[in-house]
């Protein structure tokens, strides 16, 4: 059987204990992925620290080359690289090559860090004193990645910690690790030198020890809240810089005068593409009045059961299997929960199965009406293809309800008022909104991070949020003392002069 190992200065070596990856379409064993430990984690560390500081002390403009390159490869390889995803995750070919996209547009930022790097100066802030700035990499920093998006998140992460002179070691889910090993494989071959990008596997032993070695200065986490919460508590105690997203549970606010059928297309989307394994998905649709909600509801019906459910290979399918077994269940368990608490199941999606795929990790689409927000099932993430439809009975109604949710990553509302947008917009409790846009993802150059029990940390991802976190700044005041200039007087502080 097929063995996927960690990518590390010099190979892994040794045999462990292993884990199976399973193919979410037929529900069978595919492969095995080595699980590391604390000895194989200090090997990678030894292997960074040899390398970080020739990385870094490369000129900006020569780590920037490695990232077009970066760049030009995995374009290349994009086909390649979209089929492996799909294989081990079970999203659409057509959701592994987004997924892929985005990450490359952290890349494509990445290219233009010399500029990003350029400090501070301030020409005479005293008597012959000049005081400036630089932003230096902190050494060695660490990201922990979910099974959901196993290109995009490693990307953000990596990306900017090695483009601006970090040494990075990623630890992927153990769920879906192929895709993370060929990134790292493709940044090697980019030009970066070995040991600046080593991907280990494990759980929640590699976890622990990232989080524990006293050589790692910084990590970064996404995943659900519980363990978002743990990762950033324990790396913060160990003097760690953290930053740890968490989950979600987005809203979509539907005023009166929205364009339905625009709104419908968008939740179709939005809900169930790559069958709701996203943390930005909108698994919450708010519309405001009764009537609002009703001719929501008779459009939404027909869209769902119009929707297609395939392997990952279907080029028509609008989503796939979700990635184990177990997930399955759990997502299967918060469907009876939320009937059992007295939501109207509209439309069920246990039980579906596929023809030659009955063992495959399917949900169908599912839909609930007159949820609330007292229950369980609308204060906690399903992560599924589910949509749930809260009624609000006036704009304040479905304004509070994001706002007083424990998750805040984002939101969404959807009309043609630019006072109703703009004032949900400044008043909304949530870290990211989107107007009249379902999935409200920031572009590469601005950053991703949400509020409250969504992300723990003062910093978000990518842009120059994840500049300032993959990066210490060193102030610098300087005086060349010249008796014929300054007649010899005593050193004046700038703020004292």
């Amino acid at each position: 059987m097929r063995q996927i190992d960690h990518h590390i200065v010099g190979g892994a070596g040794g045999k462990g204990r292993l884990s199976d990856i399973f193919d979410p379409n037929n529900g069978g064993v595919q492969a095995q992925v080595a699980l590391g430990d604390r000895a194989l984690l200090d090997r990678a560390v030894a292997a960074a620290k040899a390398a970080q500081p020739a990385w870094a002390a490369t000129n900006p403009q020569r780590r920037a080359r490695v990232m077009f390159e970066y760049k030009r490869l995995v374009e290349a390889n994009m086909n390649e690289l979209a089929e492996m995803l799909s294989a081990e995750h079970g999203k659409v070919i057509a959701d592994s090559k987004g997924d892929i996209q985005r990450g490359l547009e952290v890349i494509e930022f990445c290219c233009g860090m010399p500029h990003v790097l350029k400090g501070e100066y301030t020409q005479g802030a005293g008597p012959g004193i000049d005081v400036y700035s630089m932003r230096q990499p902190i050494g060695i920093g660490a990201g922990i990645t979910p099974f959901n998006f196993p290109a995009m998140i490693p990307l953000w992460m990596g990306g900017v910690a090695t483009a601006v002179g970090n040494a990075f070691i990623l630890k992927p889910s153990e769920r879906d690790p192929s895709v993370p090993v060929r990134l790292g494989e493709l940044f090697l071959e980019a030009g970066m030198p070995e040991g600046i990008f080593q991907v280990v596997h494990g759980d929640k032993e590699m976890v622990d020890a990232i989080l524990d070695h006293p050589d790692i200065g910084a990590v970064s986490f996404v995943g659900s809240s519980d363990i978002a919460h743990y990762v950033y508590n324990r790396g913060v105690a160990n003097g760690k810089r953290v930053q740890a997203m968490g989950g979600a549970k987005n809203h979509g606010i539907v005023m009166p005068d929205a364009d339905l059928d625009q709104v419908v297309n968008d939740l179709t989307g939005a809900a169930f593409g790559s069958a709701g394994e996203r943390c930005m998905a909108l698994p919450v649709v708010v519309p405001v009045g009764e009537d609002t909600a009703n001719r929501l509801r008779a459009k939404l019906i027909p869209a769902i059961e119009a929707l297609r459910v395939g392997v990952s290979t279907d080029a028509e399918a609008h989503y796939g299997p979700v990635v184990t077994q177990a997930h399955k269940e759990k997502v299967e368990g918060w469907i009876q929960k939320c009937a059992d608490e007295g939501a109207e199941l509209v439309v069920d999606g246990r039980g579906f199965t596929l023809q030659g795929h009955e063992k495959g990790f399917f949900v169908g689409p599912t839909l609930f009406d007159h949820v609330t927000p007292d229950m369980e099932s609308y204060k906690e993430e399903i992560f599924g293809p589910v949509l749930q439809i809260v009624r609000a009975a006036d704009f304040e109604t479905a304004l509070e309800l994001p706002s007083k949710h424990q998750y805040g990553n984002g939101v969404a509302i959807f009309t043609r008022n630019g006072h109703a947008a703009r004032e949900f917009a400044a008043r909304v409790n949530v870290g990211m909104v989107g107007i009249n846009v379902p999935i409200p993802v920031p572009v590469a150059y601005h950053s991703f991070g949400g509020w409250k029990r969504s992300a723990f940390g003062d910093t978000n991802q990518h842009g120059m949020e994840g500049v300032k976190f993959w990066t210490k700044v060193k102030t610098i005041t300087q005086r060349w003392p010249d008796g014929s200039l300054d007649g010899g007087n005593a050193f004046v502080i700038p703020t004292m002069g």
